[in-house]
Parts: structure tokens; C-alpha cells; sequence
């Protein structure tokens, strides 16, 4: 198996298993009970929780810890009494959410990343949240939220020399990000920012939303009180103590890994024929795009996986449904380009023989859709 669809899921990593492996048999106590396994089980959250937020310059208190990346940017969304600008590629549990209440999308360049003046000529002062994605999850494009962030401190500034009391907070998804980029609340310039465990060799079902003290959300759920009453349920330990090892583990592997993918890519690009590059600018390393216009990119996802290599034509959740690609169709592309394009995305399970060969492997499934096509 030659797998390159990284961006949609990567495999629990051994060492995330075996911090996790505890948890589900010994030390199985629920973190609320009184007994001392079980308050030693909650120390081992709360640390865990710490370990995640000191990854973004964070403390455990500011993280709720949810169910994925979707519950995360579900809770960012209760914030609202007020209008909302969100990205035009913004994953759909962003964009659906945020069209749920209104919201306005922001245009993009070519390359997908924001168009600085139409934000600025869109925020008006009922506009409450902005949420722009740090990394594309169809692209890999690396957006300037420290620019994004300015922006909304001068508009802060000024609404506040106008006695406007309206409040203005930026949320960023930075569930593709975490692998690869340096992620710091601070610098970023966040008021509220979504980590997902899944992307980064850790336990599915287990994500997180760090949450900075001016910020007054809504709960989602209500029940025990847990997460500051934001989030009520008994707590999933062995996912959180597995998506702190997965992030301990980013941490360290991030600049060999960057190195790597970035060599990775360079390779694909040199031995793959016929295409188009799609994110030519501003990309995450192990991200590349292709489009070959004029052939129908899931027949090639079909054949790729007769052979054992897995592709995919763009987000998963999008791509099984057969839609088009909201996220392609904002930068420009069209219809045709948008039905011949794929993405591959690289990640640990890969080295530099699979890449050569899926090189060899998609050049000649593109050759016998051109013969087919006549």
C-alpha cells in the first residue's frame, strides 16, 4: 500500500497506542468520582490537557477538549450575536455553520489564500466573528493570520474610538497545521483556534478548542459541568492522553518532517507528467494538488487503488458524496479543471521508494485515461 491521502486521516503512531493503552483496562476510573485511582486518573487529564495547550502557548484551562475538529468549530460558532465573515475554502464545518447564521464569505487569490482588501471592505460593525483556517484542508494553504489578526486589532481600535461596543474575535481551524507549522496562540493573534488529534497521528473522535479569557461562549451540551461547563460528558482519557502524546511528538519530528515531505514533493513534481499545479504558492510541504483537465479524476482514484496506491480527489467528506469542490471552484478553477484534479498528501507511512514508484504508478493510470479518451 502506497497511501497518500495523509490530509483525511493518519494512523494512532505506536507511541500514542501505548500511552493510550492504560487507560482503557488499569486505569479505567472515571475522572469525577471521589475514590484516589480515580482522582489520579483526572491528574493525568488535566496534565495531558496541559501538554496540548502548552503546544500553542496555552494553559490547560484555556482548552475544551471536544469530539473532533467539527464539534470545535461548532462551539467557536456559539459566540454569535452578530454577523460572521468566514473564508470561501473554509472546511464545511466552518462554512456550514457560518452560513447557518448569515454568514459572509471572504475571497481568495488564485492560491487560495485571503484577499487582505476584501476583508477589510467586508467588515462592518455588526461583524462579531471571523474565522479564517490557518491551513487549507484541500489545498495545504498557509494563510496570514498575523495580517488577518492586525487588521481586526485596528478595527477594534477604531470601533472603540467610535463608542461602538459590538466585540470582534478571529477563530482559526488549524486541524491541518499542527504537523508541520509552529502554532502560537499569541503570535497567531487568536481568540479562539480548533486542534484535531485525527490529523496528527492521534486518536480519531478527539479534538480540541482553545478558548482566550475574553471570550464567552455558549455550551453545547449540558449535563455534568465538565470542560467549564461548555462541554458536559464523562471525559475520553484515553484519547486525550493519546492526542497529547501525538502532539509531543509533532512537536519534535516537525522540522525532519517538513524537510522530508518538502524533498518528497520535490520528487513527485519531477516525475509526474501532464499536469497542472494547483497550490503553486504559500503550501504546507506535503501537499500537492494536481489537476489534469480533461480527465475525470475519480476514475484515477479507482484505478491508483487497483494498484494499491490511495489518492483522493479532495476532502473526504466532500469527495464521497460526489460534490464539487467548493474550495477549488473559489479559486478560479473550472468545471473540468475541477473534476481532473487530485490531491496527495504525504505523511509518515511514506518513503522516498513509494514515492517514485507512485509517480511511475499515476503517470501511467493518467496515460491509459488520455488513450481512453482517445
Amino acid at each position: 500500500m502506497i497511501y497518500l491521502d495523509h490530509a483525511a486521516a493518519t494512523p494512532v503512531s505506536k507511541k500514542v497506542f501505548e500511552a493510550m493503552k492504560p487507560y482503557f483496562s488499569d486505569d479505567f476510573f472515571n475522572p469525577s468520582a471521589a475514590y484516589l485511582p480515580a482522582k489520579k486518573v483526572s491528574s493525568d487529564y488535566e496534565a495531558a490537557k496541559g501538554v496540548i495547550a502548552h503546544a500553542i502557548g496555552a494553559k490547560a484551562n484555556d482548552i475544551v477538549i471536544t469530539a473532533g475538529a467539527t464539534e470545535a468549530n461548532n462551539l467557536a460558532f456559539s459566540i454569535l450575536d452578530g454577523k460572521v465573515l468566514y473564508l470561501a475554502t473554509e472546511h464545511d464545518s466552518v462554512r456550514k455553520v457560518a452560513e447557518k447564521h448569515g454568514g459572509t464569505p471572504i475571497d481568495v487569490d488564485k492560491n487560495g489564500r485571503i484577499v487582505l482588501d476584501d476583508l477589510r471592505a467586508k467588515i462592518n460593525d455588526d461583524v462579531v466573528l471571523i474565522s479564517v483556517a490557518l491551513a487549507n484542508n484541500e489545498l495545504g494553504t498557509i494563510q496570514p493570520l498575523s495580517e488577518v489578526a492586525a487588521i481586526i486589532r485596528e478595527v477594534r481600535l477604531d470601533r472603540l474610538s467610535r463608542g461602538v461596543k459590538t466585540p470582534l474575535y478571529l477563530h482559526s481551524d488549524a486541524s491541518q497545521a499542527l504537523n508541520l507549522l509552529n502554532v502560537n496562540v499569541a503570535r497567531l493573534g487568536v481568540d479562539l483556534l480548533t486542534l484535531n488529534s485525527a490529523k496528527v497521528y492521534g486518536p480519531k473522535g478527539v479534538g480540541c478548542l482553545y478558548v482566550s479569557h475574553d471570550v464567552k461562549l455558549k455550551p453545547i451540551s449540558l449535563g455534568g459541568g465538565q470542560e467549564n461547563g461548555l462541554r458536559s460528558g464523562t471525559e475520553n482519557v484515553p484519547g486525550v492522553i493519546g492526542f497529547a502524546k501525538a502532539v509531543e511528538e509533532a512537536s519534535a519530528h516537525m522540522n525532519g518532517n517538513r524537510k522530508k515531505y518538502a524533498e518528497f514533493r520535490k520528487i513527485l513534481l519531477a516525475e509526474l507528467q501532464g499536469y497542472e499545479l494547483v497550490n503553486k504558492k504559500h503550501s504546507l510541504d506535503n501537499f500537492v494538488v494536481l489537476c489534469y483537465n480533461g480527465i475525470d479524476a475519480e476514475r484515477l482514484v479507482f484505478l491508483l487503488e487497483e494498484k494499491g496506491v490511495y489518492v483522493s480527489t479532495g476532502a473526504a467528506c466532500a469527495a464521497n458524496k460526489g460534490t464539487k469542490s467548493h474550495v477549488l471552484a473559489a479559486i478560479g478553477l473550472s468545471d473540468s479543471e475541477i473534476n481532473g484534479s487530485l490531491r496527495l498528501t504525504l505523511g509518515e507511512t511514506n518513503d522516498e521508494k513509494q514515492i517514485h514508484e507512485a509517480a511511475r504508478l499515476i503517470n501511467e493510470a493518467v496515460e491509459v485515461e488520455r488513450g481512453r479518451n482517445g
